[in-house]
């Protein structure tokens, strides 16, 4: 298996202030981009935690060879 690296960014905001979520750009060494998609989770300290857990969990089920 591939050494891997897991790209994130995580900011708390007050939800009803938000206009926009965008995606963020990685430059790898051999000069090609990718984008990685942002994602919002809104909800309570519990909730969000619950929310990204299954995240989590729902992104690794994507790369099942990993």
């Amino acid at each position: 298996m591939a050494k891997l690296a897991l790209i994130y960014g995580m900011r708390l905001l007050p939800a009803d202030e938000l206009e926009k979520v965008g995606d963020a750009e990685v430059t790898l060494k051999s000069g090609k981009k990718a984008q990685v998609t942002m994602h919002l989770l809104e909800g309570g300290e519990d909730e969000i935690r619950k929310q990204l857990m299954q995240s989590l969990d729902a992104f690794f089920e994507f790369y099942p060879e990993i």
